[in-house]
């Protein structure tokens, strides 16, 4: 007999006990704790709307954090729509030449190779599409042409690789996918977006790092998480991983209700990204995902979270506030102005005329 952790805590386990595996189902929530036995039957409807998924390592921090398991368990307002909420909020299918696509802005285009996820966010603005019941994997024939029209713009200098979550994707097709983006002459970076290193951490192993790696193309890895509990020791030892494979990471965060909405959540979260040696990057406007109202706050209250960062920690931990603006316009910088009126704001909130009088 062996101990061995379970997704709620360790106990004692035989050699040949399956091994934890990711919760599906409220009945499943129920039985590991993270629900009560009383929540199944309304939150049945929630996960037939929208998928469920907590892997091991998300369940284990969620049933220690308030901050992680209000990301990953189904609530009953996710059937709540509100009028100005819409199935895309920022407007991909506009700017989607081919399926798997995006490319909204002249350098850079999305390639979203897959649309499933380790782990299922509950304010996704993608919950549309992803999941068991979402859009299907690219066919082989789809993602040539995908590869087609990134190789016929010359303009194309980084490509971001998105879903879903690219890293649930074996070592053999990431390498395979490398490989093809290698070829293009100017794709010169390729950005991977992603939850894994964090949600599923055993995932990232030393084949799957040396899979996003190709000559010729520079390889970034930007992490998605939300609370600083998310990044156990064992996520710290998977970003290790990359980050020593010579891979930099930049972290990307969404600015949640009741997640991270406080100036201490947010200082204690960035400078743990900085710990881990990943640059904090961007700090997200929630979308208007359907079902997502009780996650958003106002862009003022945003605004005074920012301030409160530039007041208190290094440079270093400084992310930017962005929106997406609704219906396909881009995304754009909305945190606080230090300058208006021929003076400077400092971080203590006084003002001062500059050039000085």
């Amino acid at each position: 007999m062996e101990t061995g952790m379970t997704g709620w805590g360790i106990r004692p386990i035989s050699r040949g006990m399956p091994a934890p595996r990711t919760l599906r189902t409220p009945a499943e929530l129920a039985g590991a704790g993270l629900i009560a036995p009383g929540r199944v039957a309304e939150l049945e409807a929630v996960a037939a709307r929208y998928a469920v998924a907590i892997t091991p390592a998300v369940a284990e921090a969620a049933a220690r954090s308030e901050g992680v398991a209000r990301q990953f368990v189904p609530a009953a307002g996710e059937l709540v729509q509100t009028p100005d909420e819409r199935a895309d909020p920022i407007g991909d299918a506009a700017f989607s030449p081919v399926e798997g696509v995006v490319h909204r802005y002249r350098d850079r285009v999305l390639l979203k190779a897959n649309h499933a996820c380790a782990v299922y966010c509950r304010f996704c603005f993608r919950r549309e599409m992803v999941g068991p019941d979402g859009v299907r994997p690219l066919s082989a024939a789809q993602l040539d042409a995908a590869m087609a029209y990134i190789a016929g713009d010359p303009q194309i200098w980084e490509v971001i690789v998105t879903g879903g979550d690219p890293l649930i994707l074996s070592p053999r097709r990431l390498g395979d996918l490398m490989r093809r983006l290698a070829a293009i002459e100017h794709v010169r970076i390729v950005r991977f977006h992603t939850r894994v290193p964090a949600a599923d951490p055993a995932r990232i192993t030393p084949a799957l790092v040396e899979a996003l790696r190709a000559p010729g193309n520079t390889t970034w890895v930007g992490l998605h998480a939300n609370h600083p509990d998310e990044l156990t020791p064992a996520a710290a030892a998977a970003c290790a991983r990359i980050v020593d494979a010579g891979i930099p990471m930049v972290s990307q965060t969404v600015l949640l209700k009741g997640v991270n909405d406080d100036a201490a959540t947010l200082e204690a979260l960035m400078r743990r990204f900085v710990e881990l040696r990943i640059k904090p990057y961007y700090l997200h406007h929630p979308d208007l995902a359907p079902g997502t109202g009780h996650f958003r706050g106002g862009l003022a209250e945003g605004q005074a979270l920012m301030r409160a960062l530039r007041g208190t920690v290094s440079g270093l931990c400084q992310p930017t506030y962005v929106l997406d603006i609704p219906g396909g316009h881009g995304k754009s910088p909305v945190g606080p102005c230090y300058v208006a009126e021929g003076q400077v704001e400092d971080p203590n909130g006084g003002r001062h005329d500059y050039p000085p009088r």
